[in-house]
């Protein structure tokens, strides 16, 4: 507990020095404990100076997916979620929070984690979660919502995690239809979503959104496939990007969305409009074992791509693969 008092005094003041008479007053501790707690946070990654006269200061955080980096950022935001779990391995964190959905947890559980032995893409495909480079976050909701006016989450979550990314890394990535999130012409991020319904009702039982960001990986963290058409955010922004702060973003952004689902989605129709990329191409069909060339006129209000075909009739697409030219190695 001394530990936590001391890292929040002097997180309240990063940078700054705070005197260790003036920590242990406010802790409530000694002086000797204030120094076990400063050692304590150093040996945890912790850049802390000390300077006779001047005190502590915090200079540097560890790039940790930890309760205490997350936690203490969703709290400055003022965002207050029932359960925040910080996971160093896992399986898969969607299949870790639908197994704690049959346990009874509450929604709004956030579960993350460092690495992912068995991360899960859309239908039989995986999703690379190498340890110390990406962030690898699910949400459990529990609306009590009809599945059809679910059919838009994943669309949702994508719109949300482009301002989650831009409001950390001050650029906002473009989306590909459905959900890919595309810095540099390349993915740097997956979405998951997925539904358990009741049986005598036909309501929403749970619903988990999994997101996965490429963050720190550079092009030997992927396998020759996957680098043709993904990046991470660190190699386009040619800088670092602080985890916790994007974990804390992506799940706060998450938490404002559970709030929006059935209800007025237009603002967020208009800001996937803006974003989408696929919109105004010539894109590449795959649906139904065939390929067709088509344009992409518009997103209609259940975010289903609108397309124009060669002969000039329309129509719209909810499933299938959307090949935009430039994109994933689609060059033809």
């Amino acid at each position: 507990m001394s530990k936590e008092l001391v890292y929040h005094l002097l997180r309240e003041k990063a940078g700054e020095y705070v005197s260790g008479e003036e920590i242990s007053r406010q802790a409530g501790i000694s002086r000797a404990a204030v120094w076990k707690a400063v050692d304590s946070l150093r040996k945890a990654g912790y850049t802390i100076h000390a300077r006779t006269g001047l005190g502590y200061a915090l200079i540097e955080a560890p790039d940790a997916l930890s309760e205490r980096e997350i936690g203490g950022r969703l709290q400055t935001m003022g965002i207050d979620i029932p359960r925040l779990i910080c996971l160093e391995e896992i399986d898969s964190t969607n299949s870790y929070l639908k197994r704690l959905a049959l346990e009874g947890a509450p929604h709004g559980t956030v579960a993350v984690a460092n690495f992912q032995s068995g991360g899960r893409g859309r239908t039989t495909r995986t999703f690379l979660s190498p340890r110390d480079k990406g962030i690898y976050l699910s949400i459990l909701l529990r609306p009590a919502l009809l599945p059809e006016q679910l059919l838009p989450v994943t669309a949702l979550t994508a719109v949300v995690m482009c301002d989650a990314i831009e409001n950390t890394c001050g650029v906002r990535p473009e989306i590909k239809w459905t959900n890919d999130l595309v810095l540099g012409k390349k993915k740097i991020t997956g979405i998951l979503t997925e539904l358990a319904l009741e049986g005598e009702t036909g309501l929403v039982q749970s619903l988990v959104i999994g997101v996965g960001v490429n963050v720190h990986h550079t092009a030997e963290d992927f396998t020759p496939e996957v680098a043709a058409m993904a990046t991470s955010l660190s190699a386009e922004l040619c800088r670092s990007v602080s985890r916790p702060q994007l974990a804390a973003e992506m799940t706060a952004a998450l938490w404002r969305l559970a709030d929006d689902l059935g209800g007025d989605l237009s603002p967020y129709l208009t800001a996937y409009r803006r974003d989408c990329l696929t919109l105004g191409q010539e894109v590449q069909l795959l649906q139904n074992g065939g390929r067709e060339v088509v344009y992409a006129e518009d997103v209609d209000e259940q975010f289903g791509l609108i397309v124009r075909h060669r002969d000039g009739s329309r129509s719209t697409v909810r499933s299938g693969e959307v090949s935009v030219r430039g994109l994933y190695g689609y060059v033809e």
